[in-house]
C-alpha cells in the first residue's frame, strides 16, 4: 500500500508541472487506453461466451452419444434406415455409391466462386479455383471413405460428427474462393455411413438368429434321440417282462406282479410317445450364474429333453466361468406358452432386446417365482430363491 501511495504521489508531482494542454492530452491518452482495455475485455467476454456455448453443445452431444452407445452395448441398436434384411442394405449401399460417383463426375459435389482471376486472367482464375476445389473435395472424400471403412454400429454418431467437422474445415479453408461441399452431397455420404452401420448390425443380427435357429435344431435333435433311446430301453424292458410273464403262465404261477410291471412299462412308453408327439410339452427352467452375470440376472428357457438337468449342464460349459444354479424346473404340457408368458412378463427387463433368443433378464429369482405362482395351472413343486454359486464363492466371490 505504501508503494502504491508513493507511486501516486510521484504521478501527482509530475502532473503539477504540466500545462493544461498537456494534462488534457494525458487524460485523453488514458481515456483511449481505458477504452482499448474495455474493448479487449468485451471481446474476451464474447469469446468466453462463445466457448461456453460450444462446450455446452459438445457436452450435450457427448451425453447423447454416450446414451446411444450405452443402449447399443446393451443390445439395443437403433437402425437409422429400417430394411428387411442384409441383402436390401447391400443393394441400397450399391445405389448410394453410384450416386456418389455420379455427383463427383458431374461436379455437383462441390461449389465455388465463378469470379476469380489470376494476373487479370479469368480463365487462369477458374483453373485455380477448379484445381483447389478438386483438392478440397479429395480431402473430404478421403475422410468420408475412412468413415465408411471404420464405422461400427456402436460408433455411428461419433463417425458422422467427425465427417461434419471435416466439412466445416473444408469450408473454412476454401472461404476465400467460396469453396464448400454441397449439402446434398454431404447428406449422401452421411446416408452411406448410416447404411454401412445398419448393414453391419443387420448382418450380426441375422448371424445371431441363424445361430439360435441351429442351436434350437440341435436341441430338438438331442431330444429326439433321447426319446428314441428311452423308448428302445422301455421296449426292451417290455420284451423282458413279456417273456417272464409267458414262462410264469406256463408254470401256472402268480402273474399279478409281472402284469402290473408290464402295465407300468406300457404306460411309460405311452408317456414317452406322447411327449415326443407333443412338440409344445417340455420343461421351463429358471437358472442364474452370479459369477458370470451378477446377482440379479436370470435365464428363463425351455427344453424338451427327458432330463432337463442335461441341458442346464450343457449351458454351463466352457463359455462361462462357473456352473449355473437352478432355481426352478417346471414341467408343462404347454411349456411353449408358459415360457412365452414369462418372457412377456419381463420383456422390458431383457438384457438383449434385439436377439430374443438370448433369454437373460435383469430380474431376481424371487420375481420369477411370483410370476410362476400367478400363472394358473402351473404346478410349482420347488423353488430355490437364493443361488448357491458354490464355485464362484469358493473362487473368492462375495455377496450375491
Amino acid at each position: 500500500m505504501e508503494a502504491e501511495n508513493a507511486q501516486l504521489r510521484t504521478e501527482l508531482d509530475r502532473l503539477r508541472v504540466l500545462t493544461g494542454a498537456q494534462i488534457a492530452a494525458r487524460v485523453e491518452q488514458y481515456r483511449q487506453q481505458l477504452a482499448a482495455v474495455a474493448a479487449q475485455i468485451s471481446e474476451a467476454e464474447q469469446a468466453l461466451n462463445q466457448r461456453r456455448a460450444a462446450l455446452d453443445q459438445a457436452s450435450r452431444q457427448v451425453v447423447e452419444t454416450n446414451e446411444v452407445v450405452l443402449l447399443q452395448e446393451s443390445g439395443v441398436y437403433e437402425y437409422r434406415h429400417r430394411l428387411a434384411d442384409a441383402v436390401a442394405y447391400k443393394a441400397d449401399l450399391d445405389d448410394i455409391k453410384q450416386t456418389v460417383r455420379a455427383m463427383v463426375r458431374d461436379g455437383s459435389a462441390v461449389l465455388s466462386t465463378t469470379e476469380w482471376s489470376v494476373n487479370g486472367s479469368t480463365s487462369e482464375g477458374r483453373k485455380m479455383v477448379r484445381d483447389f476445389s478438386k483438392l478440397l473435395l479429395r480431402a473430404y472424400n478421403a475422410e468420408a471413405d475412412n468413415c465408411v471403412r471404420t464405422v461400427k454400429p456402436h460408433n455411428r454418431p461419433a463417425v458422422i460428427a467427425r465427417l461434419e467437422k471435416t466439412r466445416e474445415t473444408i469450408a473454412r479453408l476454401g472461404r476465400t474462393m467460396n469453396i464448400r461441399i454441397v449439402e446434398s452431397y454431404h447428406r449422401v455420404r452421411v446416408v452411406e455411413i448410416e447404411l454401412t452401420a445398419d448393414h453391419a448390425a443387420k448382418v450380426e443380427e441375422e448371424k445371431e438368429h441363424e445361430s439360435g435357429r441351429r442351436e434350437a435344431q440341435r436341441e430338438e435333435e438331442k431330444a429326439r434321440r433321447e426319446f428314441e433311446r428311452e423308448k428302445a430301453r422301455l421296449l426292451k424292458e417290455r420284451a423282458h417282462f413279456e417273456n417272464a410273464l409267458a414262462k410264469v403262465r406256463e408254470r401256472g404261477g402268480d402273474v399279478a406282479e409281472l402284469e402290473h410291471r408290464l402295465a407300468s412299462v406300457d404306460e411309460a412308453i405311452a408317456g414317452v410317445e406322447a411327449r415326443e408327439a407333443n412338440v409344445r410339452a417340455g420343461f421351463v427352467y429358471v437358472i442364474s450364474n452370479v459369477g458370470a452375470f451378477g446377482a440379479e440376472v436370470v435365464k428363463i428357457g425351455l427344453t424338451r429333453r427327458l432330463d432337463p438337468a442335461d441341458r442346464i449342464r450343457e449351458l454351463g460349459d466352457a463359455s462361462v466361468p462357473f456352473k449355473f444354479d437352478t432355481h426352478a424346473i417346471v414341467f408343462s404340457e404347454d411349456a411353449v406358452t408358459l415360457e412365452t408368458r414369462l418372457h412377456q412378463e419381463f420383456a422390458d427387463r431383457r438384457v438383449n432386446r434385439i436377439n430374443l433368443r438370448r433369454e437373460f433378464f435383469r430380474v431376481t429369482p424371487a420375481e420369477v417365482r411370483d410370476a410362476l405362482t400367478r400363472f394358473a395351472g402351473q404346478h410349482l413343486l420347488e423353488f430355490q430363491a437364493e443361488p448357491e454359486a458354490q464355485e464362484w464363492r469358493a473362487s473368492g466371490g462375495t455377496g450375491g
